[in-house]
């Protein structure tokens, strides 16, 4: 009989990040889908500190502090900039430096709390956006891509938390060797 190769999480905030109907109402399975994405983000960073600073592996500068940072930017950046039209510059990154997201992603308590208190602010305002939106047919004009629906940003965002969890998994494993969806 073999086992696991390491720690799956547990406790009761790994299994409901997942209890989203099947069928429904499209706003309702996007929102979900993308709030069991957003758990997951903290179930990954979950029970850490100095070491969300911690790098993969040499030349990267990716860590869990930086996908922390990085999606506080990108919740800032499509919720608030692009559909709600408001002058908001990326908190983490910008034009001269924009991986500052990743490379500057330092350990220390300060810094850890400031990307939570960030991502958390960002993610507010996505969520009260989204929810007083008339329907997901609203648009708004992006530098990147033209012209965007709140329905295809909830998409891009639930693809790029899944896309970055999948860095957290790996990240997290490599830390402490817990691994899980």
């Amino acid at each position: 009989m073999t086992g696991r190769r390491g720690q799956l999480f547990d406790g009761a905030a790994s299994g409901d990040r997942f209890a989203t109907p099947a069928t429904g109402d499209e706003r309702v399975l996007l929102t979900d889908f993308l709030a069991a994405q957003r758990a997951t983000l903290e179930l990954k960073c979950a029970g850490l500190e100095a070491e969300l600073a911690l790098r993969s592996v040499e030349p990267s500068t990716l860590s869990l502090l930086g996908l922390v940072r990085h999606l506080a930017d990108m919740e800032r950046r499509w919720f608030r900039r692009v559909l709600a039209g408001q002058h908001a510059p990326a908190l983490f990154s910008s034009d001269a430096d924009p991986d500052g997201d990743f490379d500057r992603a330092v350990s220390g308590p300060e810094a850890v709390a400031t990307a939570w208190e960030a991502w958390r602010d960002e993610v507010a305002f996505a969520q009260s956006f989204t929810a007083a939106a008339p329907d997901l047919d609203v648009e708004a004009d992006d530098e990147w891509r033209g012209k965007v629906s709140l329905r295809w940003v909830l998409i891009h965002m639930i693809e790029e938390y899944a896309r970055h969890n999948g860095h957290a998994d790996l990240l997290r494993e490599r830390i402490d060797g817990a691994i899980g969806v």
